[in-house]
């Protein structure tokens, strides 16, 4: 036992000499998560924002650093620009109209004051033809937005899709 602790104390001293600090991985890690916006309901949204408002807000009270993104695919479109988007399939109705301005402002401080990155498909912009300065302030295209969520994946941010 005694010489497992002189070992041990020999290489806690060799990390201190050299600069090393010892960190959990859980302390060290940034946390990744991904949520998917394909949805036209605007209560959804809401719900969705809700979540990720608490998310950060956990995150940022824990002092715990943090990625956290929305991909916008299909009818999540809705949710990243003024234009009511008529004659195409994501139209505005009246529970869009009425929600519009309250999600916009919510996603907008979820961007600028938790740094919330927002990703819109750009094969969904495209296929309606919508100009990318119609878009609201902060929004990245990104070439598909499902595969941008695979990639995503595959670097170890959680998916998260509310239903």
């Amino acid at each position: 036992m005694k010489k497992i602790l002189t070992k041990l104390l020999l290489i806690t001293m060799l990390f201190v000499g050299f600069g090393v600090s010892v960190v959990s991985a859980e302390e060290d890690e940034v946390r990744k998560v991904v949520y998917h916006a394909d949805y036209a309901d605007p209560r959804r949204f809401s719900a969705m924002l809700t979540s990720i408002n608490n998310m950060t807000t956990h995150y940022q009270n824990e002092m715990i650093d943090y990625d956290v993104r929305i991909v916008f695919v299909a009818h999540g479109i809705r949710f990243v620009t003024e234009d009511k988007l008529e004659k195409t399939p994501f139209a505005e109705d009246k529970a869009m109209a009425e929600r519009r301005e309250s999600n916009y402002g919510r996603l907008s401080t979820l961007n600028i004051v938790q740094e919330v990155k927002l990703e819109l498909c750009d094969i969904t912009r495209a296929g309606i033809g919508l100009d990318k300065s119609k878009l609201l302030e902060g929004v990245e295209s990104v070439p598909s937005g499902v595969v941008r969520i695979a990639e995503l994946q595959s670097q170890g941010f959680a998916y998260i899709k509310i239903e």
